[in-house]
């Protein structure tokens, strides 16, 4: 079906060219299997005016089959960026959803497509976004949905829960568009950088930091780690901090650290 019959050229500032906000957001495709969902992903994506395809491992890219789903997106699919580890994709963004179809074992912070695009809306006028989308037949891993502060579900009937992976895309990028034609201009206007959310980046360092302190004082056990680690990780994840307030807490983990090694070298001299 052409694209042409179902969308409204007209909709949004109407000079074809990107909206303020959507050049910080970031679609994260991890371990794409078929070249053909990577080119109707970056079409979904240029017709919501997003412009940041990055791709984590996929099997085979670039590829015919993926220039042919684009449709006319091919400039999405040249600059697109491919990385072998998600945590190299995520990298420098301030917010980071994680897209999922089944429920888990430890229960994160999950929003429909449309809640989540309001959250971008928001971040945005501190950093990029990113919005991470799994492998077509198994999705994102624990560990990979470990590196999100997110979660994105696509409310479905209970019966019935299968999306194709473009599909997918097109509906939260969608929702994405929606948000962002509606947030005035003083969103991006960059004053939320005096005090800017900490970044995924900045999280991920401080919830290491916190591990360690803890293993430090005997309070973390690495032998037997079961969901603890996972559970701070999702603490700060859902706390919303910013840049200052991470700055604080690695302070105070730090100064906890010289204690120990003070009081260490005190009793190696005793």
């Amino acid at each position: 079906m052409g694209g042409d019959a179902v969308t409204n050229s007209e909709s949004g500032n109407g000079s074809g060219g990107t909206v303020d906000g959507s050049a910080a957001v970031r679609i994260i495709l991890v371990g794409t299997t078929h070249p053909g969902n990577i080119g109707a992903s970056a079409r979904a994506m240029k017709a919501m005016g997003l412009q940041q395809l990055i791709l984590v491992s996929p099997k085979t890219f670039p590829a015919a089959e993926a220039t042919a789903m684009a449709s006319g997106a091919d400039d999405i699919l040249i600059t697109a960026r491919v990385t072998p580890s998600l945590e190299s994709a995520i990298e420098g963004s301030t917010l980071v959803f994680g897209t999922t179809a089944r429920a888990r074992h430890l229960q994160w912070p999950t929003l429909s497509p449309a809640a989540a695009a309001e959250a971008v809306r928001i971040a945005v006028a501190t950093g990029p976004v990113a919005i991470v989308f799994g492998r077509e037949q198994s999705g994102l891993s624990n560990a990979e949905l470990d590196l999100c502060q997110r979660a994105i579900r696509i409310p479905t009937v209970p019966d019935f829960n299968s999306l194709n992976l473009a599909q997918a895309v097109q509906i939260c990028v969608y929702e994405v568009h929606k948000a962002l034609q509606t947030a005035p201009r003083a969103d991006f206007d960059g004053s939320a950088q005096r005090d800017r959310a900490a970044t995924a980046f900045e999280l991920d360092k401080l919830h290491r930091h916190f591990v360690d302190t803890m293993a430090a004082v005997g309070y973390f056990d690495r032998a037997s780690p079961k969901l603890l680690e996972r559970r701070i990780r999702r603490l700060l994840h859902a706390s919303n901090l910013r840049l200052s307030e991470a700055q604080i807490l690695r302070g105070f983990l730090t100064a906890i650290t010289h204690k120990l090694e003070l009081a260490g070298n005190a009793s190696t001299t005793d």
